[in-house]
């Protein structure tokens, strides 16, 4: 199941709030809950113990992963999908994905997040540029917490 599966699904759930949803399968195992209108996601793999809790869901704005960011007007969040370990860049010895200043498309890969030893790449799913990165190289995010902001274009 991918990111933008799991997305919609929390988004279904606030639709037809639901507190609930469960999903099984023979490689993983889904869980998602509702708190008063905080999802919580949690990811398992079938042999493994529960890998994240995800606190808060991006609402959905003109970009399904972008939100206006409330101090910075006029500014787009670009928030985390999943919880996990945020990089800039591919490799240690590699160019980062994003910089300041940098303009970047829907399809831009801005970074990666790490979640259960697969790596995520995470796009900018605006068109704009990068005013300010949020969160430091190989720290620890949350679900929406926000990575980047971006001035749209």
């Amino acid at each position: 199941m991918e990111i933008k599966d799991i997305k919609r699904l929390v988004e279904l759930m606030k639709v037809n709030d639901l507190t609930e949803f469960s999903m099984k399968d023979d490689d993983f195992e889904l869980a998602l809950k509702r708190g008063g209108d905080e999802p919580q996601v949690v990811y398992a793999a079938s042999a493994a113990p529960v890998a994240g809790l995800a606190p808060a869901a991006a609402p959905a704005a003109a970009a399904p992963a972008a939100e206006p960011a409330d101090e910075n007007d006029g500014l787009i969040e670009i928030p985390s999908p999943i919880v996990g370990t945020f990089y800039r860049k591919p490799a240690p010895d590699a160019d980062n994905f994003a910089e300041v200043g940098m303009e970047v498309s829907p399809d831009s890969v801005v970074c990666i997040i790490e979640a259960m030893k697969v790596m995520n790449e995470i796009k900018a799913d605006v068109k704009g540029v990068i005013k300010k990165i949020l969160v430091d190289d190989t720290s620890p995010v949350q679900y929406g917490q926000p990575l980047f902001l971006v001035e749209p274009k």
